[in-house]
């Protein structure tokens, strides 16, 4: 009932009236969150609002997310007043992000901390730990430690949504359950071979494949999620670099779980990859050697990771 209810809210299309802005990206959660289902990736299209627009100035550890002047997600659409403009300061970088599927998030959710801590080293990856002693584990750069903190911020930030004056503590509570409860996709059959590939290159260092759940919430107990992520920071690399945010530096990205990578038709987090391939050859940094170990890989290998990656 409750994911039902939350789902409701998820697709409630505000107006100024009841709350929408006076600036946001969209004007509903599942605007966005679209692609293949309700809660699912942002589409890329002509008229596609579903990519944002971050802000934030110079690095850490004194970096700016511009609140002051509208940031650190500028917004793109208004409901009257002049949109903020980014500042044209030197030390000001601008990054896009595409909207990502939020299939399994509970699960993720109820990783426990010290599993995600057992792997920091590994391909030189550091926890996100951030000031309020939390671990992040949502968002590109890992700034969210829980989905109720993520979600009250995308209302804010993507919508112009405050809680409570505009959404009430209930209704947001009920989102967090919809969001919480969003099944992964399904797990295809095995690909040992593929499997062997993704192995072989490296990927699965970062991509860690699964985790296992602690949960009070019997549904998301001691449940095998398949993640493919270490939910770590990791410096990719000049070329990927592009602001900091939370406690990342501009270079460093939480690594991307690839739980439904095959419901994806852009990659990286801006999109700007249009092929899995693309988006392995252009890891940099700490993915290097693995972005380097793929393209050693003979033709029929790297065609069997591939395949297998399609699946995911």
């Amino acid at each position: 009932m409750r994911f039902a209810q939350g789902k409701a809210v998820f697709s409630r299309e505000f107006t100024a009236e009841t709350g929408l802005g006076p600036f946001f990206n969209n004007a509903s959660c599942a605007l966005c969150h679209e692609d293949p289902v309700v809660g699912g990736a942002g589409a890329f299209g002509e008229d596609d609002v579903d990519t944002e627009r971050h802000a934030t100035a110079g690095e850490q550890p004194t970096c700016d997310e511009l609140e002051a002047t509208g940031g650190p997600v500028f917004r793109q659409q208004t409901t009257g007043p002049a949109l903020p403009a980014i500042p044209a300061l030197a030390e000001v970088r601008v990054g896009i992000r595409s909207t990502p599927g939020l299939f399994g998030f509970g699960l993720i959710e109820a990783i426990p901390d010290s599993d995600i801590l057992a792997n920091q080293g590994r391909a030189g990856g550091r926890a996100a730990k951030l000031p309020n002693g939390t671990l992040g584990r949502f968002g590109r750069k890992a700034t969210d430690s829980d989905l109720l903190t993520f979600i009250r911020g995308a209302f804010d930030k993507e919508q112009g949504v405050v809680v409570p004056s505009e959404l009430s503590p209930a209704d947001l509570a009920r989102t967090v359950d919809f969001v919480r409860f969003l099944a992964p996709p399904p797990v295809l059959g095995v690909d040992r071979y593929g499997e062997e590939m993704f192995q072989a290159a490296g990927c699965a260092t970062c991509h860690v494949p699964t985790f296992k759940t602690r949960s009070s919430i019997e549904a998301l107990d001691r449940k095998i999620v398949y993640i493919y992520s270490d939910l770590l920071l990791h410096d990719m690399g000049a070329a990927l670099a592009d602001l900091c945010k939370g406690v990342a530096t501009r270079a460093e990205f939480r690594t991307e779980p690839l739980i439904g990578l095959r419901n994806r038709t852009r990659f990286l987090h801006d999109g700007r990859a249009l092929s899995i391939e693309s988006a392995i050859v252009q890891h940099g940094g700490q993915g290097a050697a693995a972005a380097t170990a793929f393209l050693n890989l003979s033709q029929t290998d790297r065609l069997a990771l591939l395949q297998y990656l399609r699946r995911l």
